[in-house]
C-alpha cells in the first residue's frame, strides 16, 4: 500500500470531525495514513496510537527531524498533504526532491480571507489590510502551484479564492458519514423543531433567524442551538425576551452527543449570509442534520443549488428576516410526514453523492495517478 503523511493545522483537542470519518476511517482502505496534530500544550512528541501523532508546535520548522528522532522517516511516505499551513508547505516542498514523496496541499476553508472579513465586522481592519492581503493570496498561489496537487473543498471555493491554482485539482468536500447515520426519533409534541448547529461570531449575523423567528406569529416551533459561544447566545437571547422560553442552548462534547441531539428534531438550520466565505461550500452542520434524517433550511446559493432541490429534499430561503419567516411560517404548516419526507430524500441524496465512502474511493484514484 501507499503510504501518506497528512499534516494538519488542527490541535488535538479540538474537534476533528472532518478528519476523522475521511482520513481515520474510509482512506485506509487505500493507503497507509499517518496523521499529525500540533500542539502548544505539550513539550515533547506523543504517539496517540500507531498512527497519529501529536508535535510540540515548536518544532514545525524542524518537523522532518523531529520525526527522524522519533523514528518516522519522512522518505517511507508516498504522498505528504498540508492543511491550510502555507508556510509548512513551503517547508515541505523544500525537502520534496531529497525524499522523493508527492506534495499535496489541502484548502478546506479561505482562512486569511474570513479573517479579513471578521476583522472588518469587528472594525479591526486597517486601510492597507485589503492590500495586504491581494500580496498573500498572490504569493500563497505561487506556492500552492509548484505542489503535484490542490485539494479544495469545492470547485466553487477554487473560484471564488484562489481561481490562478493551475495545477491538478482533487476535489475533497465534506460529506456525509454511512456509517454514522441515527434514527431520525419523532416527539409528539405539537410543536417544530428547529436545530442550529455551530459557531455564533458576529460574521454569522445569527441575530437575523433571531429577528426571523421573532416575527413567526404562531408559537408552535422550539429553536434549539448548541454552539460552544455560550457568553455570545447568552447576551444575544437576551435581547429577545418574547421568544426565550422557546430558545434551548446546548453544548455538545462529542460529535455523537451532537447527532443525537439533532436525531430529537424536525429541522435543520444552516442559514449564513450570501457572502462567498459561507455560500462557496456546504457547511458541516448539513451533513450532520441529514445523518438523522433531519432536513435543512438553507441559504439559496449557487453552490446549494448543486447539491439540493427546493421543497424537494431541503428548503431554501434568501438570508433576510422577511423570506426567513415567511418560510419558517411555510415549514409550520407542514404535517410530520411530509417534513421526514423531504429529510428522507436528502439523506438518500447525500449517500448517493456526498459520502465519505465514495469521496475516498475518488481522492485515492486521483493520487493514484499522481505516481
Amino acid at each position: 500500500m501507499k503510504k501518506l503523511l497528512y499534516i494538519t493545522d488542527q490541535d488535538e483537542y479540538i474537534d476533528h470531525s472532518f478528519i476523522a470519518p475521511l482520513f481515520e476511517i474510509y482512506l485506509k482502505a487505500y493507503m497507509d495514513i499517518d496523521i499529525i496534530y500540533f500542539t502548544d500544550f505539550k513539550s515533547d512528541f506523543e504517539r496517540k496510537d500507531t498512527h497519529r501523532f501529536t508535535v510540540p508546535s515548536r518544532y514545525k520548522n524542524v518537523l522532518i527531524d523531529e520525526l527522524k528522532r522519533n523514528d518516522i522517516h519522512i522518505e517511507s511516505y508516498d504522498f505528504v498533504m498540508v492543511r491550510n499551513d502555507i508556510n509548512m508547505m513551503k517547508y515541505i516542498l523544500k525537502h520534496r526532491e531529497t525524499y522523493g514523496y508527492k506534495a499535496l496541499y489541502r484548502f478546506s476553508s479561505p482562512k486569511a480571507s474570513m479573517q479579513l472579513h471578521c476583522d472588518k465586522v469587528d472594525n479591526k481592519s486597517n486601510l492597507f489590510a485589503p492590500m495586504t492581503h491581494h500580496f498573500k493570496i498572490i504569493n500563497d498561489t505561487k506556492i500552492i502551484n509548484q505542489c503535484d496537487a490542490f485539494l479544495p473543498t469545492s470547485k466553487s471555493m477554487q473560484k471564488a479564492f484562489r481561481p490562478n491554482v493551475h495545477i491538478k485539482t482533487i476535489l475533497c468536500p465534506p460529506a456525509i458519514n454511512p456509517q454514522m447515520l441515527y434514527e431520525n426519533k419523532q416527539h409528539t409534541e405539537d410543536e417544530k423543531r428547529f436545530f442550529y448547529a455551530g459557531t455564533l461570531d458576529k460574521t454569522r449575523e445569527f441575530e437575523t433567524v433571531l429577528d426571523a423567528f421573532s416575527k413567526v406569529k404562531s408559537s408552535k416551533w422550539k429553536l434549539f442551538i448548541s454552539t460552544q459561544d455560550s457568553d455570545h447566545i447568552d447576551t444575544m437571547i437576551e435581547k429577545y425576551p418574547q421568544i426565550s422560553s422557546q430558545i434551548e442552548v446546548h453544548h455538545a462534547k462529542t460529535k455523537e452527543d451532537l447527532l443525537k441531539r439533532i436525531a430529537l428534531t424536525d429541522i435543520g438550520v444552516a442559514l449564513l449570509p450570501d457572502i462567498p466565505i459561507y455560500n462557496s461550500s456546504t457547511p458541516v452542520k448539513v451533513f450532520d442534520y441529514y445523518a438523522s434524517a433531519v432536513p435543512c433550511l438553507m441559504t439559496h446559493s449557487l453552490h446549494n443549488n448543486t447539491l439540493f432541490t427546493n421543497r424537494h429534499d431541503a428548503w431554501f430561503c434568501d438570508f433576510n428576516t422577511e423570506d426567513i419567516s415567511k418560510k419558517i411560517a411555510y415549514l409550520l404548516t407542514l404535517s410530520k410526514e411530509e417534513v421526514m419526507h423531504v429529510g428522507a430524500v436528502g439523506q438518500a441524496r447525500l449517500l448517493s453523492i456526498k459520502n465519505y465512502e465514495t469521496l475516498a474511493q475518488h481522492i485515492a484514484t486521483q493520487l493514484e495517478g499522481l505516481s
